[in-house]
């Protein structure tokens, strides 16, 4: 085939488009305020957990606010488009705060910054891959970002050595819980086909494809 004839072959490969679609938006508000409702429900398993952490080695306590992260990452593999985890984590501070919470409104602000750091990690790819790798990566900008803000409005008076703890804590938290978890509850979620009209839905369909093997037409 000459390179004439290759070039009026259309390609079968769709272009991926970063605009937002209506079903974007739909999907990731019902999301991010299911995970909202979530965060409110957090808050009952954190403060004995925490507390307890708190005792044996001040700053652990930490290890615990990565459940705050989930919004962003999860909405943001599914979506795929940008500003996809800052919506969603600011989408579910304000359910959280709506249901009442000890933090008020300042719980926003913590949505923002939260979001904004999951944000940044995806922006830096250009919102072009959702690998493990990367929504860890994302999972704990997002955990740098809950530490740092964490240490300057709610423990401005402690030591270094606590802020430390606390901020290397909450960076572990938010890679796992955030970034591991975000990524196994999207994979969950692709399994049951509710994801099919998004990228995370059919890769995950190509992928049990290519794992099944020609056998499976049989």
């Amino acid at each position: 085939m000459s390179a004439t004839t290759q070039s009026a072959v259309p390609s079968t490969t769709p272009r991926r488009s970063l605009r937002w679609r209506v079903v974007d938006i739909v999907v990731a508000s019902v999301l991010a305020v299911a995970i909202g409702v979530v965060f409110k429900l957090w808050e009952f398993g954190y403060e004995p957990l925490s507390t307890v952490a708190g005792l044996v080695l001040p700053g652990t306590q930490s290890l615990f606010g990565g459940v705050w992260l989930l919004a962003g990452p999860v909405v943001a593999i599914v979506v795929r488009k940008p500003g996809a985890a800052l919506y969603a984590e600011m989408v579910a501070a304000s359910v959280e705060a709506l249901l009442g919470t000890q933090w008020g409104w300042l719980t926003l602000e913590a949505g923002f910054v939260q979001g904004l750091g999951a944000e940044l990690v995806l922006a830096l790819f250009l919102y072009r891959s959702y690998k493990l790798p990367v929504v860890v990566l994302a999972g704990a900008a997002a955990g740098l970002a809950l530490g740092i803000n964490d240490t300057v409005l709610w423990y401005p008076g402690l030591d270094a050595a606590f802020k430390a703890v606390y901020v290397v804590c909450a960076v572990i938290s938010g890679a796992v819980i955030a970034g591991v978890g975000s990524w196994l509850l999207v994979r969950a979620l692709a399994a049951t086909g509710v994801l099919s009209s998004f990228a995370a839905g059919r890769e995950h369909a190509a992928g049990e494809r290519t794992r099944r093997g020609p056998r499976s037409a049989a």
